[in-house]
């Protein structure tokens, strides 16, 4: 007895704690349920008129027969439009149906007076649904109802007629049917929900992956495009960054380049260039072949299954961005697509400027220091004879010949100290460079430091500021003024040469990511034979110059990743320092010094 008990109330304990299917699995199923339950009604009443019909002995339908057959026809309709149409409450709707179903099909075994197999049938089918549309508590009182008609009409036909062990047990046995049907659609149901919730993790937990790789993807700092079938279906954010295409530039493009599409596209083709025009990649690699085209047919051109690496570089223009370098890998996919990797090589430029430093410095060092000690005592030699030369010229001014070659003896002198100021500081600059510490970042608002730059270094010269970002940059504030001072101080030079009142300009303003920082003047334009070795060291133009100061400048620039380059294009003199942005404000800032 205890272990009958105990069984029931494990039985109970279960069914509380059971699951029913998603809103939309059960909405879907329903719609089904409902339209069998319309065809079944409907196949009943069309089939008791055509018994009629074949059969003459029978008579018409009873009117209980009759009643409950266009009953459940109708309500079948209403039912499955109500069920259509109402998006809430569906349970409750699948509750009335199936009570519903109960009934009719108690009022039609009653009809027939004992046990039909094809009426067993339909109360099975309606078992089952019972416990995989409804809660268990819901289906068990389904199930019970069906039990109860089952039974109360089989005792009712006994009293009214005579008892019959036969459709008793008929009974009985359905009842049993009843509640085995029940209990493996149950079992089956919870099963089926199991599955459905796990499925539904699995798919939240990889769309949660999905959005986290293309997270990690969009902030890496190489640039990562995936090519399939001749055509870009990824690229990343660091892609477009590097390559200075907008992510929110609108191809102006018509036509796709020839070397990497058909001639002749099908209508196929054309149908999906159509719908590439609302692709947001479909613009980016229309700047791409248009940009970079030669980057984009060297990617197009390696096999599908052969890797390969190589070293492109950026076209010059106006608005070049700090990158000028970039490494490519094409690297296979399995499924026939490429993966392709820019890496941008700021870094090793950086590190292989820091070695070269380290190793220049090193040799310099002991080479200036060596050259400086015998310089300084020329130097102090000439200068004591330029001292004495002057005593003897005063004390000779009476003797004419002797006063002349004093004068070239004079001169002479003169051109040996000026020669030796200049060779120190040549190797005052030298070993500036070779002294050259790991730079030092710091956060500089351009907006208030450049206005104070100026005013300590500048001060007295005609030089105009335009600042309409003000951005925040990350430099080193030495290295910064270094550069800044050496631009400058070249801007006045050449523009003195050919304007009588020299002057400079500084213009800063933010390109995408980068800040700009264009330092110009009036004076002669480099020569394009110059172009190329103007950051060499020890080239110069300038007979007073040393050749180090712009050599200098691109060493302080690599080393806090960013780039200094002449801007041929531009309509002034323009040496351009590109840096990474920290932030932008549109404030304009227009002033004199």
């Amino acid at each position: 007895m205890k272990s009958a008990f105990r069984t029931i109330n494990v039985i109970f304990q279960t069914l509380k704690q059971d699951n029913t299917l998603p809103v939309s699995q059960l909405r879907k199923l329903g719609i089904i349920y409902n339209g069998y339950r319309l065809v079944v009604s409907a196949f009943l009443l069309l089939m008791a008129y055509a018994n009629i019909k074949a059969d003459t002995d029978l008579l018409l339908l009873s009117l209980l027969q009759q009643t409950a057959l266009g009953f459940y026809v109708i309500l079948s309709l209403i039912l499955l439009s109500l069920f259509l149409v109402a998006t809430k409450q569906l349970q409750r709707q699948l509750v009335f149906g199936l009570g519903i179903d109960v009934i009719v099909l108690s009022l039609l075994l009653y009809t027939n007076g004992a046990p039909d197999l094809q009426l067993a049938m339909l109360y099975m089918v309606v078992v089952a649904a019972s416990f995989m549309l409804l809660r268990s508590s819901q289906a068990l009182v389904i199930t019970l109802l069906a039990i109860l008609f089952v039974i109360y009409q089989q005792f009712f036909h006994a009293i009214s007629n005579s008892m019959s062990l036969t459709n008793l047990g008929d009974a009985l046995l359905m009842s049993a049917s009843f509640l085995a049907v029940g209990f493996l659609s149950w079992s089956i149901s919870q099963r089926l929900v199991h599955v459905e919730r796990f499925i539904t993790r699995q798919a939240e937990e990889v769309e949660r992956l999905n959005t986290i790789n293309q997270e990690v993807i969009s902030q890496m700092l190489n640039g990562i495009m995936v090519i399939d079938k001749q055509h870009i279906v990824l690229a990343n954010h660091a892609t477009y960054q590097l390559l200075g295409i907008p992510e929110t530039e609108v191809s102006p493009f018509k036509e796709v380049p020839t070397n990497y599409r058909d001639p002749k596209p099908t209508l196929r083709q054309q149908q999906r260039n159509f719908k590439n025009h609302h692709n947001p990649l479909y613009a980016f690699q229309q700047a791409l072949a248009h940009q970079h085209r030669a980057l984009l047919n060297s990617c197009l051109s390696v096999p599908t299954n052969q890797s390969r690496n190589f070293v492109y570089e950026l076209p010059e223009a106006a608005t070049a961005s700090i990158t000028n370098k970039l490494r490519v890998q094409v690297i296979p996919l399995e499924d026939g697509s490429q993966l392709i990797l820019l890496e941008d090589l700021r870094r090793e430029q950086a590190n292989a400027q820091q070695l070269k430093l380290a190793s220049l410095g090193q040799l310099t060092a002991s080479i200036a220091h060596e050259i400086r000690n015998p310089l300084a005592a020329i130097s102090q030699a000439s200068q004591l004879l330029l001292e004495d030369m002057n005593d003897v010229a005063d004390a000779d001014e009476s003797h004419s010949q002797t006063a002349m070659n004093t004068s070239g003896n004079n001169e002479l002198y003169k051109m040996i100290f000026a020669q030796t100021k200049r060779v120190n500081r040549i190797i005052e600059d030298v070993l500036k460079l070779s002294r050259q510490q790991r730079s030092n970042k710091q956060t500089i608002e351009l907006g208030t430091w450049m206005p104070q730059f100026l005013e300590n270094y500048f001060r007295g010269n005609d030089i105009f500021l335009h600042d309409i970002s003000h951005p925040v940059i990350q430099f080193d504030n030495h290295q910064l003024e270094q550069i800044l001072i050496n631009l400058i101080n070249n801007g006045l030079r050449y523009c003195g040469l050919v304007h009588p009142h020299a002057y400079a300009e500084v213009e800063i303003y933010c390109v995408q990511n980068d800040v700009i920082i264009d330092v110009l003047n009036e004076g002669e334009k480099i020569a394009p034979a110059d172009v190329e070795r103007l950051f060499d060291p020890f080239f110069t133009t300038d007979k007073a110059g040393t050749g180090l100061g712009l050599y200098l400048s691109q060493a302080f620039s690599e080393a806090n990743h960013a780039r200094l380059l002449y801007v041929a294009e531009h309509e002034k003199t323009c040496f351009r320092l590109i840096t990474p942005m920290g932030s932008c404000s549109e404030v304009v800032w227009d002033d004199e010094y």
